[in-house]
């Protein structure tokens, strides 16, 4: 009854440091897909596991998500994702694309996004592309005409270059909140995930589906045993409980200090 929602980043190599986690190799990516596809599961965007999960509650299938929209993706990713017979959904932050537009602190480390026709030549090769809002940060510490804004404009510019429906948001860093998620609903998405690092129970919460953060460190049998049990420890819990005060944290750090918290 629980549908996996894996969360990938870059498909690349990291060595060391806080970003290293985000990062896995194209090597590994395919082993990890591969393990998936061996054992009967049908590997697909989250728009589409949605609704073939909802027509049938037994059907084996997992979502594949990819946040940021990173060159990578193109150069790596997609072949990786021909190899094993998959598809997936990725996530872009308009504000980010094309000449002129606002830098991602990341990409110091993974490289560069997606220019606007590399995100339509991802599209055309059957990957849905999801909507992140138009600049990476935080929405639940955002006023509500600036959230509304925001979320109205990025999915308005996105339909608009892509040329096709976007179902699909990702909260940028994962925080959400009753507002927040009332306002992406109210805009026309379909359905909008999170962090959560726990398995979907459909039918669930369709704006606040949650995800398995799959790093390097899972070879094939570790992401299996993922999609089976859910993120091992108390560290998803915790966070969840955590979640409001933190919220308030992050807000007053925003508007008294001036500075975004991640």
């Amino acid at each position: 009854m629980t549908l996996p929602v894996l969360m990938y980043h870059s498909v690349s190599t990291v060595d060391s440091g806080p970003l290293r986690a985000l990062a896995v190799p194209p090597d590994r990516l395919r082993e990890q897909l591969a393990a998936l596809a061996a054992h009967g599961y049908a590997l697909v965007g989250l728009t589409e596991a949605l609704r073939r999960k909802e027509k049938n509650t037994d059907d084996r299938i997992v979502a594949v998500t990819f946040d940021d929209g990173y060159l990578d993706f193109l150069t790596a990713g997609l072949d990786v994702l021909r190899d094993v017979g998959a598809t997936a959904t990725l996530y872009v932050s308009v504000g980010h694309i094309g000449a002129g537009a606002a830098p991602m602190a990341t990409t110091g480390t993974f490289g560069p996004l997606l220019s606007w026709d590399q995100v339509r030549e991802v599209a055309a090769a059957g990957v849905e592309i999801g909507d992140q809002r138009q600049i990476h940060h935080a929405l639940d510490v955002l006023g509500p005409a600036v959230l509304d804004r925001e979320i109205r404009d990025g999915r308005d510019r996105l339909t608009r270059e892509i040329s096709a429906d976007v179902p699909s948001f990702a909260y940028p860093h994962g925080y959400n909140s009753a507002r927040v998620r009332a306002t992406v609903a109210r805009y026309g998405h379909d359905n909008a995930c999170e962090v959560g690092r726990r398995l979907y129970e459909p039918p669930g919460a369709r704006f606040a589906v949650p995800r398995l953060h799959i790093t390097p460190d899972h070879d094939g049998p570790g992401t299996v045993a993922a999609v089976c049990t859910g993120e091992p420890g108390l560290v998803p819990a915790l966070k969840r409980v955590a979640r409001p005060a933190w919220r308030v944290a992050r807000w007053a750090a925003l508007r008294g200090l001036g500075r975004t918290l991640t």
